[in-house]
């Protein structure tokens, strides 16, 4: 984020210095790396594609078949404890979530990893699918074979308790209600009544929303190794940069100093990248301006104290790009 204004450095502003017109060779020496950072964009666009595709097999589509196959484990849950455990042995891997429970299922790990690697929070979102996986599997039996008088005696005071501690279900109170209306309905007729509809409609609400909640889990867990890649990766930049940038298209050299804050304290009259990517040592930043756009493509070197890349810009500037740190990140 620049103090004053987007870089995009085909707007006209007074450089802090100028350099003079490069020399033959110095110009194919800059023509080589900001060609560099243009490939760089491109294979990223041209893989980014193929690794979704690789990856589509994996889809929330497959929690209907898990609380269907796993529905006694399920019903089995009634505190943190046995929800993580049954987590991280098997519906983690059954749902492609293997890397979110390998982490959380190692032991001792050291509290400045738990810090990076999110675990405390990717643990919250694993007891709110759990829950709502535990609900759905409740309402199923509900709905199905078991009925409600057979499902309410199979849910223990301590898996009622954790079920309203953790499922954001809106109409689960409800639920759980009606089935003990009907429960006692039934114990003081001699003849079973006809089922109730209220409660039959009631528990298909009771399934949608606890599908939509699992599913919303599930995605919040299959980004968490994307955000915190992401996180390692914006910690990296933080901190004030001395960026001299040549524009090939104008021939000149300008230096201007760019501030990226820690995490969440973007003050609001500094503008900010579009878009932030971090891969490794591979940084993609996408500037939007006044209706133009830049894309920059930097590399870490020298232990995080430089950076080198390239721009291209839709004013049809492209030039290098070298950074140093000058100042560490400050809160």
């Amino acid at each position: 984020m620049t103090q004053s204004r987007s870089p995009v450095h085909a707007q006209p502003r007074a450089p802090i210095a100028v350099a003079r017109p490069p020399g033959r060779n110095q110009d194919r020496y800059l023509h080589r790396r900001a060609t560099a950072g243009v490939l760089l964009v491109v294979m990223f666009s041209m893989f980014a594609p193929s690794l979704a595709v690789a990856e589509g097999k994996v889809s929330p589509i497959l929690m209907a078949d898990v609380v269907s196959q796993r529905a006694d484990q399920l019903a089995s849950i009634d505190s943190d404890e046995k929800a993580l455990q049954l987590f991280t042995t098997e519906v983690g891997p059954a749902l492609g979530l293997k890397d979110a429970a390998g982490a959380l299922g190692a032991k001792r790990l050291p509290s400045k990893m738990v810090k990076e690697l999110e675990l405390t929070e990717l643990s919250q979102s694993v007891q709110e699918l759990m829950a709502a996986l535990a609900t759905w599997q409740f309402v199923d039996s509900i709905r199905h074979d078991a009925g409600p008088s057979s499902a309410v005696l199979s849910l223990s005071a301590a898996r009622q308790e954790w079920l309203h501690g953790h499922s954001r279900s809106a109409s689960l109170s409800d639920l759980l209600r009606l089935v003990q209306e009907d429960q006692t309905l039934r114990t003081s007729q001699a003849a079973s009544p006809p089922r109730n509809t209220e409660l039959l409609l009631a528990a298909e609400r009771s399934v949608f929303e606890s599908s939509q909640l699992a599913t919303a889990a599930w995605w919040d867990i299959y980004g968490w190794k994307e955000r915190v890649r992401q996180a390692k990766g914006r910690a990296r930049l933080c901190g004030t940069w001395q960026w001299t940038i040549h524009n090939h298209q104008h021939h000149e050299e300008q230096k201007t100093t760019l501030v990226f804050p820690p995490e969440g304290q973007v003050p609001a009259n500094i503008p900010a990248p579009s878009e932030m990517i971090m891969l490794g040592d591979s940084i993609y930043l996408r500037w939007e301006h006044n209706g133009q756009i830049q894309e920059d493509s930097l590399l870490f070197i020298k232990d995080n104290t430089k950076l080198e890349g390239s721009f291209v810009n839709s004013m049809g500037g492209w030039g290098a790009i070298s950074g140093k740190r000058t100042a560490p990140c400050r809160p």
